[in-house]
């Protein structure tokens, strides 16, 4: 397993900065709406294991067509879009319904997937539509992923005491504070190396926050695998498992980076007076 996650990462790492640094922003918004779908995918079959395709091909067009919202702003608001879907979606359940019984659950889900996923993962194209955004998906990353790979290295090698023995028995305390250390650590460096307009304090704030809801990320879509009783969303990372168990912590960390840009930093907003 080991041998596996090194050689995913060490193939997947010179693409990635080939795809976010040097290819046109169109090429970043195919991708991750591949992986939006993907992921929505492995979610939707983490509850709807056969049958339920109109349901399951129907939240797949809401989230693909809430990336494409983000990449093409201007036309509708973000309100005129979520009213609009959330609407669909229940006309649509009105009109293909079969088993009251279900029907509540099964409008939930589908609707979630979109949210989960679609919505706070396409937040991605927002960031990267920011002026530097391509440092801007750097820094994300390297911090979201220290912070993952921090937790799952000093847990595997110092973990004793369990975190959420409920939700992942694997993950413990000392894994938790290795991750945020990781995370710190990287937020600070990263900030010195490429983005010098965020403060010694915008780098520990940010590694300390990025790290804490990068690791709920993790545990929220613990409490859903351990909900359908399965290990992994998927099987499409030798070693890492599906999309969704590589991008659950990117899922929270995402929309809060963005917004701590906009709201916090005031960056990429413009004031009207």
């Amino acid at each position: 397993m080991h041998q596996k996650r090194v050689i995913s990462a060490v193939l997947f790492l010179p693409l990635f900065f080939i795809l976010v640094k040097y290819l046109p922003p169109a090429a970043f918004f195919i991708v991750v709406l591949f992986g939006v779908l993907l992921g929505q995918l492995e979610f939707y079959r983490l509850y709807f294991p056969a049958g339920k395709r109109g349901l399951i091909l129907f939240g797949l067009l809401c989230g693909g067509l809430i990336v494409g919202h983000f990449y093409e702003q201007g036309f509708f608001s973000d309100r005129e879009v979520l009213t609009a879907l959330g609407m669909a979606g229940l006309l649509y359940q009105l009109a293909t319904y079969q088993d009251m019984a279900t029907t509540l659950g099964d409008t939930a889900v589908a609707a979630l997937g979109v949210f989960y996923v679609g919505w706070l993962l396409g937040h991605l194209i927002l960031l990267r539509g920011l002026e530097q955004g391509e440092y801007l998906i750097f820094f994300l990353f390297l911090v979201t992923w220290a912070g993952d790979t921090g937790a799952y290295y000093i847990g595997k090698g110092f973990g004793r005491r369990p975190l959420a023995p409920r939700l992942s028995p694997g993950k413990t305390v000392e894994g938790a504070v290795g991750g945020l250390a990781a995370s710190i650590l990287a937020a600070v460096l990263a900030r010195q190396w490429f983005l010098p307009f965020l403060s010694v304090y915008d780098g520990l704030f940010l590694g300390l926050l990025l790290g804490v809801l990068g690791q709920m990320g993790d545990l929220t879509e613990s409490m859903f695998k351990r909900s359908a009783g399965v290990k992994d969303s998927g099987h499409f990372l030798p070693g890492h498992g599906g999309i969704l168990d590589k991008m659950d912590s990117l899922i929270f960390t995402t929309p809060l980076f963005y917004y701590y840009l906009l709201w916090v930093k005031q960056y990429g907003r413009v004031i009207v007076i």
